[in-house]
């Protein structure tokens, strides 16, 4: 099989979906691989380590999208590649196509098959493919909100740690899954006083066993979660619903309930974002403010620390890389109902059901649409 590995062109988006390390993997399995010339300097992989790994170099996109079989990327194709996506070809990639109906819909149309990363599953119940950026994000959410918390920034002018006779930083992390667990570590370990929501008691129990003094938890009521987020300097959204839109948790009207120049950091803008003020932002312009609050959206935080990342996602990705090129994504899907849960869109038919019922478009269930 041919692996085609395109430069991702995403505004500030530095990973690559294909490392050298990957793609000498592949090489080992008999397959042929195509780099874009330039794709993984951003994660600090030069063409020099493609090509020593056994992979060849295309000089565009175009060269690479005419003739992989298999794309592997890192985030959701952008407009002008979907263009080049063509019936019979497999991407592998994020997608997040709840919230993006003109990304659907293209994908709809190219007749290519699509799997998500963010929505294939492990026998533990977990998302395996979105576990490290989730981490990643949830890490780099107490950092880049520190940032925006400074008063030059618009922020309250709070320091995350305070100082001997001035209080830390209050936080507020909405979700104790991968991302608000790691969020609450680092945000705990920076010194703030922190409680992490979850309507999951399980999951309450579970944190406070694990991390118990370390910061609180509380369950995630309405009036509980306005109580708490009134007294916050920094509230992190970290829900996570696998494939559908996040759920707006803070509206525009309780935005005037909360503490001037507060922060808002919303890891779950990828699904749309779980405050109603939400829209996606870059890391050249990463904050704005509404009503007198920050907010941090950035919607591919792990970009910003490219090589940690891409090396992560690499090493999570490859197995099943390595099934879909061995196998052929039928045989690999069958074999595995868990990448099968990773796929989105086959043929022209929407395959995940939570997609279809975020966008209104019918969907044929995925162990159909793998006979046609």
């Amino acid at each position: 099989m041919l692996i085609g590995c395109p430069k991702e062109i995403k505004p500030q988006e530095f990973r690559v979906g294909l490392t050298p390390n990957a793609a000498r993997e592949a090489v080992a399995h008999g397959h042929l691989v195509t780099v874009e010339t330039g794709a993984g300097v951003g994660a600090g992989f030069v063409d020099e380590d493609y090509v020593e790994a056994g992979a060849k170099i295309a000089p565009t996109a175009a060269d690479v999208f005419a003739t992989a079989d298999l794309i592997v990327k890192v985030k959701e194709p952008q407009s002008v590649e979907r263009k080049m996506l063509r019936e019979g070809q497999v991407l592998f990639t994020y997608l997040h196509l709840a919230p993006d109906p003109a990304q659907t819909h293209d994908l709809l149309a190219s007749g290519a098959t699509c799997i998500a990363y963010e929505t294939v599953t492990d026998d533990r119940g977990g998302l395996p493919l979105l576990a490290p950026m989730s981490e990643v994000a949830g890490r780099l959410a107490p950092q880049v909100g520190a940032w925006t918390l400074q008063k030059a920034n618009g922020g309250r002018g709070v320091l995350m740690g305070g100082v001997p006779g001035v209080g830390p930083a209050r936080v507020v992390v909405i979700g104790g899954g991968v991302v608000g667990t790691h969020a609450a570590r680092i945000a705990a370990g920076m010194g703030a006083d922190v409680t992490v929501l979850d309507r999951s008691l399980p999951r309450l129990r579970l944190l406070d066993d694990q991390f118990g003094g370390t910061f609180k938890t509380s369950y995630a009521t309405v009036g509980n979660t306005m109580e708490l987020a009134r007294q916050a300097d920094m509230i992190i959204g970290a829900v996570l619903i696998p494939g559908a839109a996040a759920p707006k948790l803070i509206s525009r009207a309780q935005l005037a309930e909360l503490k001037p120049g507060a922060v808002l950091v919303d890891v779950a803008i990828d699904q749309g974002g779980c405050f109603e003020t939400s829209r996606a932002t870059t890391h050249q312009d990463p904050i704005y403010e509404v009503d007198g609050i920050m907010h941090y959206c950035v919607a591919n935080m792990p970009g910003a620390v490219a090589r940690t990342s891409t090396i992560a996602l690499g090493n999570a990705t490859l197995p099943f890389l390595l099934a879909l090129a061995d196998k052929g994504w039928r045989n690999a899907c069958e074999d595995d109902p868990h990448l099968l849960a990773g796929l989105n869109v086959h043929a022209g038919e929407l395959t995940y059901y939570a997609v279809g019922k975020a966008l209104g478009i019918d969907v044929l269930a995925p162990a159909l649409a793998i006979k046609k």
